[in-house]
C-alpha cells in the first residue's frame, strides 16, 4: 500500500470513528441524531438539522378550556400530548344533549382547575369544595354522542358527583355532565374535519382542530410589547411553548424534530373569541388581545378563505413521528438540501 492510500485509509477510520462523537459535540445529542437518521430514511435526500430553540414549557389540559397542568416530560402520541393517564384535552364539559360546553359557553370554566391526584382527577373551582374523578370510569357509565364545533365524537359519561359539581359552579338551569374520551375504544375526530390543510392521518379527541399548538414565548412578548395590559400564555393555551428564538419565527418552522418526535406544520392558528376570556378572572372582554392582533398578524388576502377575519397566533402541527420529550429539549428545524 502506498503512503498515500494510507493516508487516505487513515484518515476514513478516523472519521468514521469520530463522527458520532462530533454530531452530539455540536449540540445534536444521541436522541436527535437517532431522529435525524430516521428522518433521512423516510424522506431521503440530505437533512440539515437547525437549532431554532428551546422547550421552556409543556402543558397538557386534562379537561377542553379548563386549567392546564405543567410537565416536564410528556408523549407525543397521534392525540396529542400524555403524561401518564392524563392526555390533553380528553375530557370534555358537555350539555345533556352532548353539546360541547367551552369558555365561549361559559367563560368561567377557565378558573376550574385540574390537578393530577394519582388515579383521579381534582378539580377545584373559586367557591366550590375539590372534587375528585376517577381516572378509569367504570365500563358500566354509558358512553355519550357528543358534539364538538358539530362533528359527532363519543365520551364515557363521569357520573352523576361531578355533574351536579358542574351544574352548581355554573348555575345553571339544565344539568352539565363531564366525559372522558378512550382512545382504545372510541374512534377519534378527524383533524381535517375542522381545518382543511390537516391531512388524512391527523386525528383529534377534543381540541379545536389540532394535536399540537406550539407557541413561543417572544411571540408572547412581542404582542404584550403593542398592549397596555399584557396577556399570558393562558389566554392562547399552547401545548408546547419554546424559548431562545426571535418574534414569529415559528411561522417559518416546517419541520421540526424534538427529544424523539417529529412534527409537521400544517398551518397557523386562527384566534378566536375565546383568548379574550381572562384566565384569572373568568371574564370574556370580547375585544383584547384580539384587537391588538388584528393590527399586525392579519392573514395574506390570499388566505383569507382559510383564516377569514381571525388573527395568527401559533402554529398549528401534526405528529410525524412519535414519541417522548420533555422541557429544556433543543428544538431542531429540519432543512432539505438537495
Amino acid at each position: 500500500m502506498s503512503a498515500l492510500s494510507a493516508a487516505i485509509q487513515s484518515m476514513v477510520e478516523n472519521f468514521h470513528r469520530h463522527r458520532l462523537p462530533l454530531l452530539c459535540a455540536a449540540g445534536l445529542g444521541v436522541t436527535a441524531v437517532a431522529s435525524w437518521m430516521w428522518w433521512r430514511k423516510t424522506h431521503g435526500g440530505h437533512v440539515e438539522l437547525k437549532k431554532v430553540g428551546t422547550i421552556s414549557q409543556l402543558l397538557i389540559y386534562p379537561i377542553k378550556s379548563c386549567k392546564a397542568i405543567s410537565v416536564q416530560e410528556a408523549e407525543c402520541l397521534e392525540l396529542g400530548l400524555r403524561h401518564g393517564d392524563l392526555g390533553d384535552r380528553h375530557w370534555l364539559v358537555v350539555t345533556e344533549d352532548g353539546q360541547m360546553v367551552t369558555g365561549r359557553q361559559e367563560p368561567r370554566i377557565v378558573l376550574i382547575s385540574v390537578t393530577d391526584c394519582g388515579d383521579t382527577l381534582c378539580l377545584e373551582a373559586p367557591g366550590m369544595e375539590k372534587i375528585k374523578v376517577p381516572v378509569v370510569q367504570p365500563k358500566s357509565n354509558k358512553i355519550l354522542d357528543c358534539r364538538v364545533f358539530s362533528r359527532d365524537i363519543q365520551g364515557r359519561d363521569c357520573g352523576d358527583e361531578v355533574s351536579r359539581w358542574l351544574t352548581s359552579y355554573f348555575q345553571s338551569s339544565c344539568p352539565y355532565r363531564l366525559v372522558h374520551f378512550e382512545p382504545d375504544v372510541m374512534k377519534p375526530r378527524k383533524a381535517q374535519e375542522a381545518e382543511k390543510p390537516f391531512r388524512e392521518k391527523d386525528v383529534i379527541a377534543y381540541p379545536d382542530a389540532s394535536p399540537i399548538m406550539l407557541l413561543s414565548e417572544t411571540s408572547l412578548q412581542e404582542l404584550n410589547r403593542r398592549m397596555e395590559k399584557p396577556v399570558s400564555l393562558a389566554n392562547f393555551r399552547p401545548c408546547i411553548v419554546v424559548s431562545g428564538c426571535e418574534a414569529f419565527s415559528e411561522d417559518g418552522w416546517e419541520d421540526l424534530k424534538v427529544g424523539s418526535i417529529t412534527l409537521k406544520r400544517v398551518m397557523a392558528c386562527g384566534r378566536c373569541i375565546l383568548t379574550t376570556v381572562d384566565p384569572n378572572t373568568g371574564i370574556m372582554s370580547r375585544q383584547e388581545p384580539l384587537d391588538t392582533l388584528r393590527t399586525f398578524r392579519m392573514s395574506d388576502e390570499s388566505l383569507s378563505y382559510l383564516y377569514k377575519k381571525a388573527p395568527l397566533f401559533g402554529q398549528y402541527y401534526g405528529v410525524e413521528k412519535t414519541g417522548k420529550l420533555r422541557v429544556g429539549d433543543p428544538v431542531y428545524l429540519a432543512v432539505r438540501r438537495g
